[in-house]
């Protein structure tokens, strides 16, 4: 079973055959897929789920917490499983490809007092920006 089933399960989430393939398929490192791409995915292993409840699925993960919602430049956005882990993102400036990262250090403490304006620090998203290797090959 995947982790985001595990902590659905958990949760006691009412696990639908539409809410269980759209876990399936965010499920796994690294993925990055728009909506669009969750509903053409799940649509192959369910292909009466409608574009409509995959919306409304991810819109639930993401008030729940189990998915984070990743928008990056003027593309559509994304869902990442991977909210439980604390990572950064690599993301490439051409083809628009996500990698999760997970730089040394605490990015909290790495802003210094002065810069902080009296702010009460809570969160941190850094993005890297580059190109992948696939982009510079071609």
């Amino acid at each position: 079973m995947s982790d985001l089933l595990e902590r659905l399960r958990g949760r006691g989430w009412r696990m639908t055959a539409q809410r269980r393939v759209v876990a399936e398929v965010l499920d796994g490192d690294h993925m990055h897929l728009t909506a669009d791409e969750v509903h053409a995915r799940a649509a192959a292993r369910l292909p009466e789920i409608s574009r409509a409840t995959v919306y409304n699925t991810l819109g639930e993960l993401v008030s729940l917490g189990e998915v984070l919602e990743v928008a990056t430049d003027r593309r559509a956005k994304r869902y990442d499983p991977n909210a439980h882990r604390p990572h950064q993102h690599l993301v490439c400036a051409q083809c628009g490809a996500i990698r999760d990262v997970h730089p040394t250090g605490n990015p909290l403490s790495d802003l210094p007092d002065s810069e902080r304006f009296g702010f009460t620090i809570s969160n941190v998203e850094v993005t890297y920006r580059g190109i992948c290797p696939d982009c510079a090959a071609a």
